[in-house]
């Protein structure tokens, strides 16, 4: 059963423009023809429907603020909130992995990146053909990232060998690139890790309560060698540069829990409809 549509109390459409409104519109269609007849299965199961990542590329769910010369939207902020209402509304991890491909990966990338680094990355994320993942949060350091253990190295003939564990990683099992971020003698630094490299390993974590639909993994750096053209521009240097990129996402999350209360509501209304009790709903 399909949600019942909300009366919007607050007008909140009359503060939306046209593009903003068909922003939104599309969005609720996809979540409720693509997403939800198949979601319950998948939390169920522990698995994330990545059949639908090329359609949410095409859709423009991946980076869609960021400029259309890399492939992206180039949409209002406002339409890139709205997008993350309605894939929480479907479910949490779908909004989840938007954010982290687009605020987490994305936009470092385009703040950060050299135009190469950009060229190469970018338009294959906006489409989905390509995933990121973005390494800061440690096993000991969440909250206080600074404190990270995770190490880089410069090594002789432009190269950097990195050494550390981070947790709780979405998107790490099925990323084909990775920031991780990295205490160095000059302070905290990014790096493009590609998933092949020697000594890369992102095993999936399971059994989890929340999140299940979700791809939540560890990221394991065992004397990985990278080059200085996969460090990000040294304007990331320093803690500023992860956080930036969390000042991003959390934009998102905050327009992904209205969603995530609007299905509450949604369900609980539903169930009370249909349930019959003393011979009546």
């Amino acid at each position: 059963m399909l949600p019942t549509e909300l009366t919007d109390y607050m007008a909140f459409s009359n503060l939306l423009d046209d593009e903003e409104k068909l922003v939104r519109e599309t969005a609720r269609t996809f979540v409720n023809n693509e997403v939800i007849p198949i979601i319950d299965k998948h939390a169920q199961e522990e698995t994330f429907p990545t059949h639908l990542i090329p359609l949410m590329g095409e859709m423009g769910f991946f980076g869609p603020t960021l400029p259309q010369r890399y492939g992206c939207a180039e949409l209002s902020n406002v339409a890139y909130g709205l997008l993350m209402y309605e894939l929480e509304r479907g479910d949490s991890g779908l909004r989840s992995m938007a954010s982290v491909q687009g605020s987490l990966v994305m936009y470092p990338v385009f703040r950060y990146g050299s135009e190469d680094q950009k060229q190469r990355w970018l338009p294959k994320m906006a489409t989905g053909e390509a995933i990121g993942c973005f390494g800061l949060t440690e096993p000991d350091f969440g909250s206080n990232p600074s404190g990270m253990r995770t190490k880089a190295v410069k090594e002789g003939g432009g190269k950097w060998r990195i050494n550390g564990t981070k947790m709780w990683i979405t998107n790490g099992s099925i990323a084909d690139v990775a920031i991780v971020w990295a205490q160095t003698e000059d302070g905290v630094r990014g790096f493009l890790v590609e998933k092949d490299t020697p000594g890369f390993n992102a095993p999936r974590m399971k059994g989890k309560w929340s999140l299940r639909a979700s791809v939540t993994s560890e990221l394991i750096l065992d004397n990985v060698i990278v080059n200085e053209e996969q460090a990000l521009l040294p304007e990331a240097k320093g803690i500023k540069g992860p956080l930036s990129c969390l000042t991003q996402a959390r934009y998102g999350i905050a327009w992904g829990a209205l969603g995530a209360a609007d299905n509450c509501y949604q369900t609980a209304l539903e169930y009370a409809k249909s349930r019959i009790q003393f011979d009546r709903p």
